[in-house]
């Protein structure tokens, strides 16, 4: 018998004619590793929020779900808290306590378990997820990915059956996505725990998945295991293709540009054959050039120049602490925008790189060290003439620019003339076009995000700070906003980012730096910067790196096999 069975489940929100969710049907059993995913706003959290009834939205729903042969709504509360976990987007979200220690006895203590079995599943956790060295800490104090770690070690002090999670790494750094993504996979292998997850960043669970769950505008466009998921979006030429793993897209894109110029056995392609993982990629590549090694081993590129002549923004020399006898977050830290660059800053959780743009923009004001702007201290400007048409950040969390009712009100209050045509034109830009009469708190993480943009960019600022613009968002949509940021450079935006984003800083970034203890360590290309990098690179580059010296983009990587095989294909003729 399913775990949970939803039986043809659709769901429309109150006041819209639109289905979130349109006839799914599909079921998983106990002890499988489920991975949903689809474009944003396709329906993945709102069908996650109806497998829990306290969590489910309002609006007119039909169908059902089955839990364990049971109609959902007649499992009791006291049941669906104890077997059915749950880990949100935001970790502030969930956290109800102010101690760890509490956080973690918070579920227990609700159910009124025994203190001696409460105080032994505390210890338990606490040593599994290796939370003891901050087991008497503050919430407050901790980091993002340390909140996370604890939402998810409060959930499973209950011992759920199984564990939903809706993008739980989305405010995580790439080092810290992949540990606790690791133990999401630790905790299904060891304990038997259904899983059942939503991600955005597929590296690191789309090869673990028994399922692979698609939707695709609230329909469920296909369910099968990852191998012949990936084969049909790339038979289908559907979007959601480029947001699958580096190795799996590589392997396809160097299918497709031998097609036709070469004679290798096509059954060396099929869908079998197709590398999941990295080391898995690293293998193929070896196969493919077991008989002749690559002589065409790196892209050529010019050396970058880290100095900044007649920068727009300037950074000099900055330090900053949030209490007087609290440590230096900002330590002595020197950056310089170019006119029209995109410069990314990346570094783990808790670093201060969002601590750098609340000095630029005076949130956090220096104690020593200067911010100019186009020459002119950020201090000396009068008002709020320094964000009038000059500076625009947008914050990490999109919904503290909410203020209004409706996307469309939040976008009215940025322009004097409500029939200002910008309005428009930047919702479409954004693609909220047709969200514009929808609450922000009833949109999607990545819809939330673009409108939250869409509202920045009202402003018509020169210099426009991002942190962490692309969570939330889907792989489709990143595309678009790269061309969104392309735009702006043209006409005359220069852009400093702070992202966990890798493989999109390496992309579309102009320099990179690496943010550690308070200051920038270097600054560099992406194909530069990343490749000297063992951790804090991107798949192409870990997957390629023995065969290629500075691939780090997935078309690097993709060009570089093809120029090889198509001049060893040509020696031979």
């Amino acid at each position: 018998m399913a775990q949970f069975e939803i039986k043809d489940l659709s769901f429309t929100y109150p006041g819209s004619t639109v289905k979130v969710l349109d006839g799914i049907s599909f079921s998983i059993e106990a002890g499988q590793y489920v991975t949903l995913c689809g474009r944003s706003g396709s329906g993945k959290t709102t069908l996650l929020q109806h497998l829990k009834t306290v969590l489910a939205p309002h609006g007119t729903k039909e169908g059902k779900i089955l839990f364990d042969g049971r109609v959902l709504e007649e499992v009791g509360e006291r049941e669906q808290a104890q077997r059915i976990g749950y880990v949100m987007q935001n970790p502030d979200d969930q956290i109800v306590t102010d101690k760890v220690w509490h956080e973690l006895a918070f579920g227990l203590e609700s159910l009124g378990e025994d203190q001696k079995i409460i105080r032994t599943r505390v210890a338990e956790m606490a040593s599994y997820f290796g939370i003891q060295g901050w087991f008497h800490r503050d919430v407050s104090e901790l980091s993002g990915g340390q909140k996370q770690l604890l939402n998810l070690a409060s959930v499973m002090a209950m011992q759920p059956d199984i564990l939903i999670l809706d993008e739980p790494t989305s405010q995580l750094d790439p080092i810290a996505a992949t540990d606790f993504l690791n133990t999401i996979r630790k905790i299904n292998l060891e304990l038997g725990t259904t899983i059942l997850i939503t991600e955005h960043r597929l590296e690191d669970i789309f090869h673990a998945s028994d399922l692979v769950v698609v939707l695709e505008n609230g329909k469920l466009l296909t369910i099968d295991t990852p191998k012949k998921v990936g084969d049909f979006l790339k038979k289908e030429n559907n979007a959601m293709f480029a947001a699958l793993p580096s190795p799996v897209r590589i392997y396809y894109g160097v299918n497709d540009r031998l097609e036709g110029e070469s004679s290798a056995d096509e059954a060396a392609y099929s869908p079998e054959n197709c590398p999941l993982t990295v080391r898995e990629g690293r293998s193929w590549l070896s196969g493919i050039f077991a008989d002749n090694e690559p002589t065409i081993r790196r892209i050529e590129e010019t050396e970058s120049d880290a100095e900044v002549e007649d920068p727009v923004l300037l950074v000099k020399e900055i330090w900053f602490r949030y209490e007087k006898d609290a440590p230096d977050v900002l330590k002595g830290i020197t950056l310089a925008l170019a006119d029209q660059e995109i410069f990314a800053v990346v570094g783990g959780n808790g670093t201060g790189k969002s601590t750098l743009l609340k000095a630029i923009c005076n949130i956090c004001r220096p104690y020593r060290g200067k911010v100019f702007l186009y020459g002119k201290k950020t201090g000396d400007f009068k008002g709020r003439d320094l964000f009038r048409g000059n500076l625009a950040m947008l914050p990490q969390d999109p919904k503290s620019l909410f203020v209004k009712k409706t996307v469309r009100e939040e976008l009215e209050e940025m322009c004097a003339d409500k029939a200002d045509p910008r309005i428009m034109d930047i919702a479409a830009l954004c693609e909220v076009d047709k969200l514009m009469d929808s609450h922000p708190y009833d949109l999607s993480g990545g819809e939330q995000q673009r409108t939250a943009l869409a509202k920045v960019l009202l402003t018509d600022p020169k210099v426009l700070l991002l942190d962490e613009p692309t969570k939330g968002m889907d792989n489709y949509f990143k595309e678009r906003f790269s061309r969104i940021l392309y735009d702006l450079k043209e006409r005359g935006v220069s852009i400093l980012m702070v992202s966990h984003d890798v493989e999109f800083c390496a992309r579309y970034a102009d320099r990179v730096g690496m943010f550690f203890d308070g200051t920038l360590m270097s600054v560099n290309s992406p194909r530069q910067f990343f490749s000297q990098n063992s951790f804090y690179t991107t798949a192409a580059n870990r997957m390629s790196r023995h065969k290629f010296e500075n691939a780090v983009t997935n078309e690097d990587v993709i060009g570089l096999c093809k120029r090889n095989l198509l001049k060893e294909q040509n020696k031979n003729e």
